[in-house]
């Protein structure tokens, strides 16, 4: 179904951050796409670096990466896990990328000497790149980051602002999502927080349409009017959005609180009645999971769980593929400084993962956790970083390599078994020497890669720098390690496995890239199945 003019959802955020704002877009486009309509987003982040791909984890969580290789913000694998939509570098801008090609612009002489300014020439190049997006779409989801008040917001808000008034009423409505606390000393919900909130908002001259209240219970009609009569929003538009027990419930919460009607009615669409039928089936699977399984995660940023966002969530999916609950638990790989504490802290696991990542901190312990599985017959999932650690393991306690390392960890390791590509070495600049994005894997026959995927050839995406170094790949292979998944022209090796083991692979990409709770990536999937029969065993 296209519509004659392209609709706007502007999404902002109130009181404080990790309201869910991203989860709610994500929500709203499974909404409309589920009534036909054809969808696409975009995510706004104020912070001023040009990508989230040199931020450390610990700040800003997971980077999610593009078919096309671009580092976006994690908000992106939520739209593509909840929609059809493919994202890609245009998706996602931030406050540094804008100036950075304002200043070009300027140098270049696009401006004709006019003195540079945020309104209008920041504004405007913030609203070209939303309009370059809204072409062929029904809809598009803008997502402004961080919370109204943000001074560094504030170009962003004002971009909108004026969009809403160029295209005109009916084409472009504001929803607002903010916090309703309940407050336990007064024993009451507070609607102060957004009152407050909505105040800011309407100062810069933007008025929400639909106010999204993030709370932890279902709201009173009388708490509704309350937030109606101060917020000038119909009754009918200030819509519960309460905490739920599975993210992927949070689509029929919000249709049965009938926010996708009131989003059709504001912009004057006509849609087909939502088809929430597989949706529903998923929140069935989620609950009515009747096995359950212990799955490790060995990394070093396991204080954080948005660090691993998307793992997180393709295990989860994973577990729906097998009927199983997959409980989580991250494992400090630095507190794993030998077997007997390894044994210790993995013993009763049903799996072991060990997941991409940057440094040396910590890959010591991670080479003995995959030590471990390897010696014990434990199911194992190595992911990018995981797959070189596990490079490593093998060279050195299977194949004599006791020196075995990787130039990224080690000064001039006797034995490189993971190391740069010649033609990385002489590239400079942060990220310059990345493989980005999507790239084609052969996968070997009778291998288990082969199997998992049931077909030759796969395309995933790749975050990392350093690769399995060819000229170990006869003595690893002697050794017992297979080769089963390598590019095109065989010159890289994207997957390895230990035939000799129930269930050991490794891949060079990131699959939970590619996961979504409606078509579970096989990887996932068949490595909860072999979790489940390790643990019949």
């Amino acid at each position: 179904m296209r519509s004659k003019q392209t609709k706007y959802i502007f999404i902002t955020g109130g009181v404080v951050s990790s309201l869910g704002k991203g989860l709610s877009a994500a929500s709203i486009g499974a909404l409309l796409e589920s009534r036909g309509l054809n969808i696409s987003f975009v995510k706004l982040d104020p912070y001023i670096n040009v990508d989230p791909g040199t931020m450390s984890p610990f700040q800003h969580g997971e980077v999610y990466v593009t078919h096309d290789g671009a580092e976006t913000d994690l908000d992106l694998g939520h739209y593509e896990r909840f929609t059809s939509v493919h994202m890609s570098r245009a998706n996602n801008f931030t406050t540094g990328q804008i100036y950075e090609t304002v200043i070009q612009k300027e140098r270049r002489g696009e401006y004709l000497g006019r003195t540079v300014q945020v309104i209008p020439h920041v504004t405007d190049e913030i609203k070209g790149k939303i309009l370059a997006l809204a072409k062929n779409v029904d809809v598009l989801i803008v997502e402004i980051g961080g919370t109204v008040g943000d001074i560094e917001g504030l170009p962003f808000l004002e971009a909108i602002r004026q969009l809403k008034l160029e295209v005109g009423g009916g084409n472009a409505i504001n929803i607002h999502v903010t916090l309703v606390p309940f407050i336990v000393a007064a024993g009451e919900v507070k609607t102060k927080p957004t009152q407050h909130s909505v105040k800011e908002l309407r100062e810069i001259g933007i008025q929400p349409e639909i106010i999204l209240c993030r709370t932890d219970r279902d709201l009173t009609l009388d708490i509704k009017k309350k937030i109606s009569l101060f917020c000038n929003v119909k009754v009918e538009s200030v819509i519960t959005c309460r905490d739920v027990s599975s993210i992927y419930e949070l689509p029929l919460l919000l249709h049965r609180e009938g926010l996708d009607e009131r989003i059709v009615e504001a912009l004057n669409m006509w849609t087909a009645e939502p088809v929430l039928g597989a949706w529903e089936k998923v929140v069935h699977t989620v609950k009515s999971a009747t096995n359950r399984v212990r799955i490790g995660i060995v990394g070093k940023y396991v204080d954080s769980a948005e660090s691993y966002k998307s793992l997180n969530e393709a295990l989860v999916h994973g577990g729906m593929a097998n009927q199983a609950k997959v409980d989580i638990e991250y494992i400090d790989a630095e507190g794993l400084t030998d077997q007997p504490a390894v044994h210790d802290r993995l013993e009763g696991m049903d799996a072991i993962l060990v997941p991409g990542g940057f440094g040396k901190r910590g890959t010591e312990g991670k080479i003995e956790a995959i030590r471990y599985t390897r010696e014990h017959s434990v199911p194992f999932l190595g992911i990018c970083l995981g797959m070189q650690l596990a490079t490593i393991e093998f060279a050195r306690h299977v194949c004599g390599l006791v020196d075995a390392g990787s130039t990224e960890l080690t000064d001039q390791p006797q034995h490189p078994v993971i190391d740069l590509m010649n033609e990385q070495r002489n590239v400079s600049g942060l990220g310059g020497t990345m493989r980005l994005g999507a790239y084609t894997c052969v996968l070997a026959n009778g291998s288990l890669a082969g199997s998992v995927y049931q077909c030759d050839q796969v395309t995933e995406r790749h975050r990392h720098r350093y690769e399995f170094n060819n000229t170990y790949r006869e003595h690893l292979e002697t050794g017992g390690m297979r080769l089963s998944g390598l590019s095109p022209d065989g010159k890289l090796v994207e997957m390895i496995e230990i035939p000799s083991h129930p269930w050991f692979l490794c891949c060079q990409f990131h699959p939970e890239y590619g996961s979504k709770p409606l078509k579970p990536h096989p990887i996932f999937a068949a490595f909860v199945r072999a979790a489940l029969d390790h643990q019949r065993r």
